[in-house]
């Protein structure tokens, strides 16, 4: 069923359910209680009544509603729950500190996953938030180099006696072909691969091709070609910093007609933003479906055995080594402990933005919030944390560079439209109504802000007081619920089951 149809017929549905003979009052499940409900998409504003049954929101009324529990929202913003179209952190742990950001659905589109029918097997054996991959380009391109492919099959039959490893392994073996192309006689296997993915749930492509600068531009020019054909969303970290990679990837989807989400256009872009943003407003004026993000910090977060650091980083980059700090101990790295890092492998963080460029892209009313979030490390970079909390709080309230309304839309309808060309889901995602996937995020926009920090361990934003991920509580009173689980999958519509 297309999404508008199918949100058209939740939203009847959830009308016939909320009508009752005899005019007795409706039961709900939950219902939360004189909040300030904000729903960007009908610009509602105004202290309402929700009552949820099941995974649904039933009706937002001003009427007094009748709950077998009742949460008083008195003073509190209830809002759609925010989504994250860019979260590496896919574990139950990480989802611990995205829930107390206000994060209801997180999801792996830059880097995307090698094999997404393990992947979802995994997360469905109990997810706290709703999760989602693409297929990763990077990953899966090994298929098409002909004695990379032999590694590749024996992680896939690994995959049935051991998941987690054999998922790992073919990862490793993907990107341990980054140096190498793809010869164009091999384009057809990579197509091929790539079909894989989508028929397995995919929501898209994942193409972090600065991580394998073996693919050429005629690869990358054949995976936008096979997008388009699919009708495919391409999430794409660019091949370098700066303007000519950004002109690329825009240039590949003008002339292919595919679907393109750039991540993290402020690290990608560093002292170009102004330009970048000016040539992705362009194309969207234009109608192109062109789209981006940013995250709220000055710096971003990588492996530092990954191909961004190899020689001449520094000229790329702008920085010196006491610009990196590692993960792991929290120092600031000298070339000696460069080298021997490197050699190890592990994380890095990157201290290489200003704070302008950020403000610069929030200007910008197209440009979406998402954290690029890290897998959980007790030193990881703050953003795994903080992201959405800093951005409505530092941001929105206390900088004041838009309204709340519209901070909340970068966060919620903004990334659900951006998903619904790939999955129906998504017609239910980002919204404060009646039909409506009861997702939904309850804070203090007087309070809200992150905490975490690069010195010291995560630590939980704070002034999210509720969340609720598909009608259940997930975090309860500024706490996260022990054993919730309510975490669903977001299929692509080119899933063949």
């Amino acid at each position: 069923m297309p999404g508008r149809a199918a949100r058209i017929f939740a939203l009847a549905i959830a009308a016939l359910i909320a009508i009752r003979p005899g005019g007795a009052q409706e039961q709900y499940d939950i219902v939360l209680a004189g909040g300030r409900v904000m729903d960007p998409e009908t610009g509602l504003d105004a202290v309402r009544n929700v009552g949820i049954r099941g995974p649904v929101i039933v009706t937002v009324a001003e009427e007094p509603l009748e709950g077998a529990v009742t949460v008083d929202a008195t003073g509190l913003v209830v809002a759609p729950g925010f989504i994250d179209l860019h979260a590496h952190g896919q574990t139950n742990r990480a989802n611990e500190f995205q829930a107390r950001d206000g994060v209801t659905t997180a999801l792996e589109l830059e880097s995307g996953v090698a094999d997404l029918a393990a992947f979802l097997q995994r997360r469905s054996e109990g997810a706290i938030l709703n999760y989602g991959a693409t297929v990763s380009h990077m990953s899966i391109r090994a298929w098409a180099i002909p004695d990379r492919a032999e590694l590749m099959r024996r992680a896939t039959a690994r995959l049935a006696t051991d998941p987690e490893i054999g998922l790992r392994d073919l990862e490793w073996f993907g990107s341990g072909a980054r140096y190498e192309a793809v010869a164009t006689e091999n384009y057809g296997d990579l197509r091929e691969a790539l079909g894989r993915g989508l028929a397995e749930g995919a929501l898209g492509i994942g193409m972090a091709h600065q991580y394998y600068p073996g693919a050429t531009l005629e690869e990358i020019l054949e995976v936008f070609r096979f997008a388009a054909e699919e009708d495919a969303t391409i999430y794409t970290h660019v091949r370098a910093m700066g303007i000519g990679a950004m002109q690329e990837v825009i240039a590949n989807a003008v002339a292919t007609g595919a679907s393109l989400h750039i991540v993290h256009a402020n690290s990608s872009s560093l002292w170009n933003i102004g330009p970048v943003l000016e040539l992705i407003g362009g194309v969207q004026r234009r109608g192109f479906d062109i789209t981006t993000e940013v995250y709220p910090y000055t710096a971003a977060s990588t492996g530092l055995g990954s191909a961004i650091f190899d020689p001449g980083w520094q000229e790329h980059l702008r920085i010196g080594y006491g610009d990196l700090q590692w993960q792991d101990t929290g120092e600031r790295l000298t070339e000696e402990s460069f080298d021997r890092y490197r050699a190890s492998g592990g994380t890095v963080i990157i201290h290489m933005m200003r704070d302008e460029w950020i403000r610069e892209a929030l200007a910008e009313d197209f440009v979406m919030v998402a954290s690029d979030g890290m897998p959980y490390a007790p030193g990881a970079h703050p953003r795994s944390a903080g992201t959405f909390a800093r951005f409505l709080g530092r941001y929105v309230r206390d900088e004041g560079l838009m309204p709340l309304m519209d901070g909340l839309a970068r966060i919620t309808i903004m990334p659900a439209r951006r998903l619904e060309g790939m999955t129906d889901q998504a017609a239910r995602k980002g919204r404060l109504q009646a039909g409506a996937d009861a997702d939904i995020t309850i804070f203090d926009a007087a309070r809200i802000v992150d905490t975490a920090t690069f010195e010291d361990d995560l630590s939980h934003s704070e002034g999210v007081v509720h969340v609720l991920v598909n009608g259940e509580f997930v975090v309860r009173d500024g706490g996260n619920v022990a054993g919730a689980l309510p975490g669903l999958p977001i299929i692509g519509r080119l899933s063949a089951k």
